[in-house]
């Protein structure tokens, strides 16, 4: 199929991206990498009567870290993102962006617009929500900033003002003493993941968990941050006693979809499966973070 008609913008500064969308409202798409967008078009699942292009918007291409975060704009594509030297400050999201699709659509998509288009099976917005990224949108009206926990409001839905668009996105520089870990399943390489995990934690001098942070993707209609889970994590090692009692307790909150590429009961089995893995993994990379043996 084609898209249905449509008139094109490109403006050359925020603040004319920002007068267009106000004044042309639900008529309008904003447009950056597109490779959430354009399917939908094709497809006629979205026919806005305007797209806003942003990518001439100088403004809007840089990453950057300022002292304990690490910024990205969003017309930084998930490639650009993945290459960046300064992407090691945050090793969760250093680890889920090769993950995503293939090279090709890397190169195009960017990172901000994967989690405007808050598809809950793919992977940056599972790591959003575990790391605690703040959203930092502007309209005309202004500039505010969204926590990730207040972001993801339901399928492909998010807190976002039709006025508004996402300039960028700001994760946390990892502490010393984290790791990090994403695992996910697929049944194909490059395919969406049936069902995903996304971890860190931080340990203590014993080598003990003391904070973690768990996110799930793919099983649920937004992505789903494990708090019960982390709590269970605390004070702990990823012994076989810890990870049976957090795969089963993980396993007990679930209720999730069952569709052409797995049922429900799988996903629940296998997401117990992936954060036993994502876990361990986390903790085996904090143990070497900060120069110990892995012992478990």
């Amino acid at each position: 199929m084609r898209p249905a008609p449509f008139a094109y913008h490109r403006p050359r500064t925020i603040e004319e991206a920002l007068v267009l969308l106000a004044d042309l409202g639900d008529d309008a798409k904003v447009i950056a990498g597109g490779q959430s967008l354009v399917p939908m078009l094709a497809m006629r699942l979205a026919t806005p009567s305007h797209l806003i292009d942003l990518r001439l918007v100088p403004d809007l291409h840089a990453i950057e870290t300022f002292g304990d975060t690490f910024c990205i704009a969003a017309n930084v594509t998930q490639r650009e993102a993945e290459r960046d030297r300064g992407i090691a400050a945050v090793p969760l999201l250093m680890e889920a962006l090769p993950l995503i699709a293939h090279p090709a659509i890397r190169n195009r998509g960017t990172v901000c617009g994967s989690l405007a288009h808050a598809d809950s099976a793919a992977e940056l917005p599972a790591v959003a929500l575990a790391l605690d990224a703040v959203f930092v949108v502007q309209s005309t009206r202004g500039v505010r900033r969204i926590a990730a926990s207040d972001f993801f409001t339901s399928y492909l839905e998010t807190a976002l003002a039709t006025d508004e668009i996402i300039v960028a996105v700001e994760f946390p520089v990892a502490n010393r003493a984290s790791g990090s870990a994403f695992r996910e399943i697929s049944r194909r390489h490059g395919d969406f993941a049936v069902a995903g995990v996304a971890a860190e934690v931080t340990i203590d001098e014993g080598g003990r968990i003391e904070r973690a942070a768990v996110s799930l993707s793919g099983v649920a209609s937004t992505p789903l941050r494990l708090r019960v889970v982390e709590q269970m994590l605390v004070g702990a090692v990823p012994d076989e006693d810890c990870m049976a009692a957090v795969a089963e307790a993980a396993r007990s909150m679930l209720d999730p979809p069952g569709d052409v590429h797995a049922t429900a009961e799988y996903r629940r089995h296998v997401c117990g499966v992936l954060l036993q893995r994502a876990i361990r993994a986390a903790h085996a990379h904090a143990l070497e973070r900060v120069g110990r043996s892995v012992s478990t």
